[in-house]
């Protein structure tokens, strides 16, 4: 008989379609009743597939008694608890991959989109205003800050990227990073006030939930633009609202959010922001080698061999 798995959440549809060639497949994110589906197949599951964003608690893991495997698709950031994984003997295995780039390039994209107005003037020209009135205008990146929160590989490559567009660097972090002349600056609001655009890369940790406030953005100011390419909790979501309403920062452009992917609807009708469904890392090619990552795993362990990727202990992020 196939080995029986339960997929948590969504995933990418290709991997999803071969999971279902090969094993008897349950998915929890589209059952009606996920409570009644758990307590029909918990004694027959054997494996499971997540996402690095959704938890995987110990009272989830006792909740499937014959779990043996938990595939996840990314690699969770503490999403997964782990000691309670090893103490039952449940393998954790994820799909590492270099992401680092993509994000990063991600980031500038926004920050041209917001500053250059693209998205704006997208809708203006489908509107048919162009032939009687004046498109609005956006600025230029040549010449000004790029405020970068949290200068890990992800700030790194998105320093690199806004220097090529001719935009100076500077950054905030809990610490002075020895090997960049970038200027540094402790005080994450005179870092604000510095930048024109200040782009938030650090990961979700207690110290930096709700780290962009209210006072930050008052400090970038009415001609500043914050882009989000971290996690929505790190940004202070309804002091960003009331700041892009009243015209108390330029713009913003954001790829995450608080309660993904159930966004603010005070955010739709603003013009002066782009929103997008978390994209940092999502290309085919990533979603391509993740599925075959998971295909690997799952391959591998229902045969009998070691995972050929499993989850490594690290840092929870870089700063």
């Amino acid at each position: 008989m196939r080995p029986e798995i339960l997929v948590i959440a969504r995933i990418y549809p290709p991997t999803l379609d071969a999971l279902e060639r090969e094993y008897t497949v349950h998915n929890l994110w589209t059952a009606r009743d996920p409570d009644a589906l758990m307590r029909e197949v918990s004694g027959r599951v054997r494996g499971a597939v997540t996402t690095g964003l959704i938890s995987f608690d110990r009272a989830r893991m006792e909740s499937l008694p014959r779990l043996k495997i938990i595939a996840s698709f990314g690699t969770p950031n503490g999403t997964v608890d782990v000691a309670a994984a090893k103490e039952r003997g449940v393998v954790v295995a994820n799909t590492p991959d270099s992401i680092q780039e993509l994000v990063a390039e991600l980031a500038i994209g926004l920050a041209v989109a917001i500053m250059r107005k693209v998205c704006e003037t997208d809708r203006f020209v489908r509107a048919g205003k162009w032939v009687t009135q004046s498109p609005p205008m956006g600025i230029s990146l040549i010449g000004k800050t790029c405020g970068i929160v949290a200068l890990g590989r992800i700030g790194r490559g998105i320093a690199r990227r806004a220097e090529a567009f001719g935009m100076s660097v500077c950054y905030h972090g809990p610490r002075r990073k020895d090997d960049v002349s970038y200027p540094y600056y402790s005080d994450l609001e005179e870092l604000a006030r510095r930048a024109d655009c200040l782009i938030v890369t650090c990961p979700l940790l207690p110290a930096t939930r709700g780290l962009i406030t209210a006072r930050v953005l008052n400090a970038l100011g009415p001609g500043g633009f914050l882009v989000n390419v971290a996690r929505g909790p790190v940004v202070d979501e309804q002091a960003l609202i009331a700041a892009l309403r009243e015209r108390r920062i330029a713009g913003a452009a954001l790829d995450v959010f608080w309660d993904e992917p159930r966004v603010p609807e005070d955010l739709f009708p603003l013009e002066n922001v782009v929103l997008m469904p978390h994209m940092g890392t999502a290309t085919l090619d990533v979603r391509d080698e993740r599925g075959r990552k998971v295909l690997a795993n799952l391959r591998a362990h229902f045969s009998g061999q070691p995972v050929p990727y499993p989850l490594a202990p690290r840092a929870l992020g870089e700063q």
